[in-house]
């Protein structure tokens, strides 16, 4: 505490020699957006998309589980975020959440268990902006439905390696199934928001339109050689006619399933060979609609999720190919001889390695993804209103917005 004291004491000090007071910084960035109906308007906005959700989820016979803010081990991501922040407690150490994205396997071992969704706590911890630009939509500290389904398939390694059309047929089946059960989802948060929040739209310059099945889909390497790395999303959503709409088969985080990877002569089909139908994850992108011009804005990501890696193999071997541990586990007798050198994942990777006294793999096939709350309001109501996301949050901590976040 005496830390933080002391940091704060050189901030206001800094206020103060640029001519300004403590309180009227606190007046300007916080109690100014706490007291006007621009929050007001999102806030009302965002309980209505977010318990559409949920009775959704429910609806669908899925269970909620608890928050997991700290563990061994976190998502590692694909992404630039500093190091996370770590945590001691009773001499181990844990690192905070970036999601919960191993804890969301983990809770689907039970096979009654049809699917779950949790309100997932999510720091991460983005670098401000080089050029000291507000890019608008960072937060690191933010909310995410986390979202994954059991798939139940039963496709061993057997199938994997020497039964690639079976396998590939039931991966696609399933990727509709996903994809449609997100639609399905968005549709039931817009229609709650048109339904509930008209006055709080006008009220933001903001019109919302119910979207209609099937959403436009755009194959990522596609984009990719038309628009290049730079803001594909908003370059693919000036030429999609609707407001929300997928990119598929991006190349990403470890866990996001690629089919095959491992062949059957025991290599690995080189990077290079593969394409956006081999990747069986999927970003769902959106934009607003301004009301006065009925023109939309930019595109923005929103959702994020995949078919899952569910085999032993090709777990280790993703795990590895991406740097993020050094070789393979060494099992013997229930013992994992080289836990050292697994850091946070020894824990994860014995849970994934375990068998059934039938010898049949705990480790389920699932499919998910996370909706990000702040991300999904921002992308919707951006307008004449609301200009960066702090604009929608009470206490948002935008990477690009203060030196210092007082609350």
């Amino acid at each position: 505490m005496a830390f933080i004291g002391e940091d704060l004491f050189h901030f206001q000090a800094s206020l103060v020699q640029s001519g300004t007071s403590f309180e009227d910084f606190i007046r300007d960035n916080y109690v100014e957006k706490w007291v006007n109906e621009t929050l007001y308007s999102a806030m009302k906005i965002r309980t209505s998309y977010v318990t559409a959700i949920h009775n959704f989820l429910v609806n669908e016979g899925l269970v909620n589980m608890e928050r997991v803010q700290m563990s061994p081990v976190t998502d590692p991501l694909a992404h630039d975020v500093e190091h996370v922040p770590t945590i001691h407690y009773k001499g181990m150490p844990y690192v905070v959440t970036h999601s919960m994205i191993y804890m969301k396997f983990l809770a689907c071992f039970n096979r009654r268990i049809k699917g779950i969704f949790v309100d997932s706590p999510n720091i991460r911890l983005e670098i401000e902006s080089p050029l000291r630009k507000q890019r608008g939509k960072y937060l690191i500290d933010f909310s995410q439905i986390d979202i994954e389904l059991r798939r139940n398939r039963g496709i061993g390694m057997g199938d994997y390696l020497h039964a690639r059309e079976k396998v590939e047929a039931v991966l696609k089946e399933d990727y509709e199934k996903i994809i449609d059960f997100f639609e399905r989802m968005i549709i039931a948060a817009c229609s709650a928001i048109v339904e509930k929040n008209e006055d709080e739209l006008k009220a933001l310059g903001i019109a919302l339109e119910v979207p209609r099945q099937p959403f436009p889909r755009v194959k990522h390497m596609e984009a990719l050689k038309k628009h290049g790395k730079l803001d594909i999303d908003a370059k693919v959503g000036r030429e999609v006619p609707t407001q929300f709409f997928w990119i598929t088969g991006l190349m990403r985080e470890n866990y996001d399933l690629i089919y095959p990877y491992l062949m059957p002569d025991g290599t690995k089909l080189p990077l290079n060979a593969y394409n956006s139908d081999m990747i069986y994850n999927y970003d769902l992108c959106a934009k607003p609609l301004v009301r006065d011009t009925n023109k939309y804005g930019s595109a923005l990501e929103i959702l994020s999720g995949a078919i899952r890696e569910w085999l032993y193999e090709p777990i280790v071997q993703r795990l590895i190919d991406n740097r993020i541990i050094p070789e393979a586990p060494v099992f013997k007798n229930g013992i994992l001889e080289n836990i050292a050198v697994m850091d946070g994942y020894g824990p994860f990777l014995t849970a994934v390695h375990m068998m059934s006294k039938d010898g049949v793999s705990y480790f389920p096939e699932t499919m998910g993804g996370g909706v990000g709350v702040e991300r999904s309001i921002y992308a919707l109501l951006k307008g004449p209103k609301i200009e960066k996301i702090d604009d929608i949050t009470c206490f948002g901590k935008n990477p690009d917005s203060y030196p210092i976040f007082l609350y």
